[in-house]
């Protein structure tokens, strides 16, 4: 595997898995494979679960570690192509990005939907010049349109914790005061639909994703039907794909609570993190025992360990990583 920017990168989802649980026995069985490498990860928007988990993983693996949080610690980047740079922007991603690929071997890369154009957000336009220009491998910590570190920890939380073989797992849209990418939601469609669960898409009319992440999966408008014996329920808000960006409902009914979770299948409750409590869910469904969002999020660690070492190794295959 050269770059990680979806499932679609990963050659065997289901040897994948099986890796990351085999990393999470023993987090620092492959420090070989990492030394004397460094690894810049580089932040286009904030960060918590991603760039401890990330920085976390790489180390784990031997690895040196640079952190680079654009616009805070470097020059205002420049992305669009043909620009005339008369701005406020003294330097293109275009010298930005080869420089960078430089000074290390593997860079991360988390640069979100800026909601001027959906055209714009989802060509991935900072994401595809990072993998054209860098001649390094390059992994996503979340673009305009996914957010695949966090979908392979999802995937790897719900086999964890599955009590059957084909659980009925429920994506479902929650309010937000904010209007927020549809990357995560995009992204754990995408790689739900890798698997053989039962998936369910409950939102209200109006905030259907885009149908290259959806395929032929069907949409339950009805939030209540949904979750009828549903063994997972991940919460998420997301701003509209058909309005783009916006915000066509801040609908409290559509808040995860109590009633709601008892009407599934003991299910267990997942959210990305951070999360608006009382908002998105209930202090009463986040705080009990029916909760896996801490393990979810412990799980970026160990996934992003895998992206890494998968890497490392198809690199160690090859030759040289820097390419």
């Amino acid at each position: 595997m050269k770059h990680f920017t979806s499932v679609k990168d990963i050659p065997n989802l289901k040897k994948a898995v099986e890796m990351a649980f085999e990393v999470k026995k023993d987090r620092f069985a492959w420090q070989h494979l990492g030394k004397n490498k460094t690894m810049v990860l580089v932040f286009f928007n904030s960060s918590l679960r991603t760039r401890l988990s990330t920085q976390k993983a790489a180390m784990n693996l031997g690895m040196n570690t640079m952190v680079l949080n654009v616009n805070d610690d470097g020059w205002n980047l420049e992305s669009e192509l043909g620009s005339v740079m008369d701005g406020d922007k003294p330097e293109h991603l275009l010298e930005a990005i080869p420089v960078i690929g430089r000074f290390c071997d593997i860079i991360g890369v988390r640069s979100f939907a800026r909601f001027n154009s959906k055209e714009e957000d989802y060509s991935e336009r900072i994401l595809s010049q990072f993998v054209d220009y860098s001649g390094v491998p390059v992994v996503s910590m979340e673009a305009a349109t996914r957010h695949p570190l966090q979908s392979f920890a999802d995937l790897v939380s719900i086999e964890e914790y599955k009590t059957k073989t084909r659980p009925r797992v429920v994506l479902t849209w929650a309010p937000h005061p904010r209007a927020l990418p549809q990357a995560v939601a995009n992204s754990f469609v995408e790689w739900m639909r890798e698997t053989d669960y039962e998936l369910v898409v409950t939102h209200p009319e109006g905030y259907e994703l885009a149908p290259e992440f959806m395929g032929d999966v069907k949409v339950e408008y009805n939030q209540k039907k949904a979750f009828e014996g549903a063994d997972f329920i991940y919460a998420k808000n997301w701003a509209s794909y058909s309005h783009y960006g916006q915000i066509l409902s801040r609908d409290f009914s559509w808040t995860v609570n109590e009633e709601k979770m008892a009407a599934t299948n003991h299910a267990r409750f997942m959210h990305c993190l951070p999360v608006r409590r009382n908002v998105v869910v209930t202090d009463g469904v986040i705080d009990s025992s029916a909760s896996i969002v801490i393990e979810q999020a412990a799980n970026r660690e160990i996934t992003a360990q895998t992206v890494l070492k998968m890497i490392l190794e198809h690199s160690k295959e090859g030759g040289k990583i820097n390419q």
